[in-house]
């Protein structure tokens, strides 16, 4: 098969590095890609934005099945144009992504469907949305309507960070993303990562995951599009699983579908334990970025014909294996991200550091100059580790990390630390 998949980031490469094992695999290309991408993929110079130039690559390199990695290409309705011009597509169309991509869609879905979540408003100006807070007191959780890259999100302790964000999201600081706003009640709880592939009726539920949102050990700074992850997330018991299967996916499914804008591709919903058992978050529309390349290492089985059945409504007969080690990943960004950050910085030591045993490295943000990886993003480089404990795997990914030369990165110290605490 000839396949191509769009996009440029951690999540892509793992996807390229899964899908490049498929004996089903004739030729893989990525758009754009990036520096390590071009180890598994022939990265090609497209402008994933401009649909008709993409649709015209694959009807010329006769492309079988296109795999689709960013939250933005799905809003764009990228999947509905390659759809419709004849080609498959793994991931969900326009309508159906609006489960991401309108954060106040997903809470009107929850309820009309009965769909555990936290309770929320949603305003269109600033001067309702401080009174609401002002009524509602902290903490509470602010959060930009759109697409706001992994970072549209405040959790705030006290009622004036709360209207600093307010006034911040609606003041344009993400854009159109921040047109509308939507506010939470605060949930107290472990969070997690739970997925599932979906082909309009069937869900399949694949590993879970636990991400670390905020910048800085211990859980603190700016939230982030993630700094690391680990697999499977141990708060999501089988009967925890069950649940969210039973609460919120299958009921998300039969309402999309209800809508005549049934949901194909990858369902991840992050999830809050309470004390009242599990609740939405959100959901997203396509892999999670890092739990992407996390559930990627654990996967035993062939990604290909798992993506192709989502895509042909054929998951009913069909089933996954996964590897018994766990897996974890430590993101190392730029000094600065998430806010401003610089691009360029050379990056050595990468060859030594894939040495370590259990350790495979993903590119998120590089690109190769005069021979050299430099950074070329904000989050740039997944250090992933198996282990037979997360403290093993936690440890052969810091191993690595230590071994990579790049005075201008950094990251978290602690991935993984909830689990390994429950180790001990």
């Amino acid at each position: 098969m000839n396949i191509l998949v769009l996009g440029s980031g951690g999540r892509e490469h793992a996807l390229c590095w899964k899908i490049a094992a498929s004996p089903l695999l004739t030729k893989l290309w990525c758009a754009p890609g990036n520096a390590g991408i071009a180890q598994d993929a022939e990265c090609v110079a497209l402008d994933v934005a401009d649909h008709a130039a993409v649709i015209d690559f694959c009807r010329a390199n006769k492309v079988d099945l296109v795999v689709v990695g960013p939250d933005a290409l799905i809003a764009a309705g990228i999947v509905d144009d390659l759809t419709a011009a004849g080609f498959k597509t793994f991931g969900p169309t326009q309508a159906a992504g609006k489960l991401e991509s309108s954060k106040s869609f997903t809470k009107q879905v929850c309820r009309d469907n009965n769909i555990p979540t936290a309770a929320y408003a949603h305003f269109t100006d600033a001067v309702t949305a401080k009174d609401y807070v002002r009524t509602q007191g902290a903490p509470i959780v602010v959060k930009a309507d759109g697409l706001a890259a992994g970072k549209g999100v405040v959790v705030a302790t006290t009622l004036e960070e709360a209207l600093e964000a307010i006034d911040m999201m609606f003041g344009g600081g993400f854009g159109e993303a921040g047109a509308e706003v939507v506010i939470e009640e605060f949930m107290e709880g472990e969070e997690a990562s739970f997925f599932a592939l979906c082909d309009g009726d069937t869900a399949l539920p694949l590993a879970t995951a636990q991400d670390h949102k905020r910048a800085f050990d211990g859980d603190v700074g700016p939230n982030t599009g993630g700094m690391g992850a680990y697999s499977p997330a141990p708060v999501m018991t089988d009967e925890m699983n069950k649940r969210v299967m039973d609460e919120m996916v299958m009921p998300t499914l039969r309402a999309l579908k209800a809508m005549g804008t049934p949901y194909k591709g990858v369902l991840y919903a992050g999830v809050m334990i309470t004390t009242d058992g599990p609740k939405l978050v959100e959901y997203n529309a396509r892999f999670g970025d890092p739990e992407c390349q996390v559930l990627m290492i654990r996967m035993m089985s062939d990604i290909v014909p798992a993506l192709l059945a989502s895509v042909d409504g054929e998951l009913k007969h069909f089933d996954l294996r996964w590897y018994p080690e766990l897996a974890l990943t430590v993101i190392m960004a730029t000094k600065g991200y998430p806010g401003d950050y610089g691009k360029g910085s050379r990056i050595e030591g990468l060859e030594q550091a894939a040495q370590v045993e259990g350790v495979e490295i993903f590119h998120a943000g590089t690109k190769r100059v005069d021979g050299h990886i430099v950074a070329n993003g904000g989050r740039v480089l997944n250090i992933c580790a198996s282990g037979k404990t997360v403290k093993e795997a936690q440890a052969r990914a810091y191993r690595a990390v230590d071994l990579i030369k790049w005075p201008e990165g950094f990251c978290r110290r602690d991935i993984g630390w909830r689990a390994v605490e429950r180790e001990q």
